[in-house]
């Protein structure tokens, strides 16, 4: 049995959708499927989920709504019209109407709210148009499905306990068609995952199924081994193990989110990045473990916009609960840090830039002097992480050397360096005006 989740840019017209039927017919063991709100038609395009926040702003600031209502269902108009499911469309527009008699008094709730419409009703739409095409389906709400969240607007968690449900696996007589990008608290409460969040619900799914697989469905043909854009001819890659995505997805490849695996790890069960223009194409098979024990660098990735904070103090090393206290005034300021490699007197913490503020920098540099006596602090912003990612890393001797020998001749400047025990990863700090060429570097070294 397979779940099969698709992305904005699969369902965002009637032609799509389409497609979205022949790839759901062609299979009978795809049973579950999870989609997203509608996406882009062209590059000038604005996504659906975009325009619902405008519309959550707008009604929140007491602005007139009329024109982004129309917007949206404008959107759904021309694929209802298209696919003759009037209906639909009569309740699409009233679901999206109705959320103005919200209670404004929780912003949050109300913007998670707002940006799940879109997955919400578009789900309803895609049950409409498979039964109508003689592939009976139904709707089912992400309650009903068992994905449980913690309160955490905008950037919902799944209950740890959520990847081992002892009830039994998740059953729908008809083809159940979930809405992504959203769960429930336990007390019933919507909250909306972060942006992209709708591949962790088709993970979830899968989980709460017990699918044997769980597809991704988007517009690339596979995953590249790196970005296509600065890389021509970039070859894509057959198989990646989950540690491998997770690396790659969370230091910038944006073909799958990067906490979207973690039930379908837990669970055991296999992905595979797919192509809804090409459904034929094999795709990137992601699984527990490699098959192929080649020793091997499997891609290259890259993220801008982090700030290195860099912290010295004489004998740091001996004194104790000195890395609880760094990490109890990131708690304090509301700061999640991404690296931390550290030397015996030093310490560099590399987070997101845009989670500092100035006022927030100066006041958490004025805490890390006056707490911890720091000798000297030093704030560097606009760098890029590059990670160099493959689990046969570790059976190959001298990869850091070749990476550093590879980034010196192209006269990148490295301005940190952090490798984990796992040797699934090596990320390389650079300037953000470096890291094309990084890229490049690395790829040359390794893949020609």
């Amino acid at each position: 049995m397979k779940v099969s989740k698709f992305g904005g840019s699969s369902v965002a017209t009637f032609e799509q959708l389409k497609k979205v039927l022949a790839i759901i017919q062609s299979d009978s063991d795809r049973r579950f499927i999870v989609v997203s709100a509608p996406g882009k038609r062209h590059a000038d395009d604005t996504k659906l989920t975009d325009l619902f926040i405008q519309y959550a702003n707008d009604f929140l600031t007491n602005q007139p709504v009329n024109d982004i209502q129309d917007a949206i269902i404008t959107r759904f108009k021309a694929i209802c019209e298209s696919a003759d499911l009037q209906e639909v469309l009569a309740v699409i527009k009233k679901q999206i109407k109705d959320l103005t008699l919200m209670d404004k008094s929780d912003k949050k709730l109300v913007i998670d709210t707002f940006k799940a419409n879109g997955e919400d009703n578009n789900a309803r739409l895609v049950a409409a148009f498979l039964t109508k095409h003689h592939v009976p389906a139904v709707y089912m709400n992400p309650r009903e499905a068992g994905i449980i969240v913690d309160e955490t607007p905008h950037g919902a968690k799944l209950k740890p306990n959520a990847y081992y449900q002892s009830q039994p696996p998740l059953t729908s007589d008809k083809i159940a068609v979930i809405p992504g990008f959203f769960g429930y608290t336990e007390s019933g409460k919507l909250c909306a995952f972060s942006r992209g969040g709708s591949d962790i619900s088709g993970s979830m799914v899968a989980a709460l199924a017990n699918a044997d697989l769980y597809e991704n469905f988007t517009d690339v043909d596979a995953i590249y081994c790196a970005n296509p854009k600065l890389i021509p001819d970039c070859p894509t890659l057959t198989e990646l193990t989950f540690k491998e995505m997770r690396e790659l997805s969370y230091s910038g490849f944006s073909v799958l989110h990067d906490e979207a695996l973690i039930p379908t790890f837990y669970a055991n069960i296999p992905v595979v990045i797919k192509n809804t223009n090409n459904p034929n194409s094999p795709g990137t098979m992601i699984l527990p473990e490699s098959l192929n024990v080649e020793k091997r660098v499997v891609g290259i990735a890259a993220d801008s916009g982090f700030t290195n904070i860099y912290l010295s103090k004489y004998l740091m090393n001996r004194e104790f609960g000195f890395g609880h206290s760094v990490l109890n005034i990131l708690t304090e300021f509301d700061l999640q840090y991404d690296h931390m490699p550290s030397g015996i007197d030093d310490i560099s913490i590399i987070l997101r830039q845009n989670q500092l503020t100035p006022e927030i920098e100066s006041k958490l540099i004025n805490r890390f002097k006056s707490a911890l006596a720091i000798d000297e602090i030093k704030v560097k912003h606009h760098l890029s992480m590059i990670a160099l990612v493959g689990e046969g890393m570790k059976q190959n001797i001298g990869v850091a050397a070749r990476a550093t020998k590879a980034l010196s001749d192209h006269h990148v400047n490295i301005e940190l360096l952090n490798q984990g025990s796992s040797e699934v990863s090596i990320f390389f700090g650079v300037n953000e005006a470096d890291e094309n060429q990084a890229v490049q570097a690395l790829y040359q070294e390794f893949f020609t």
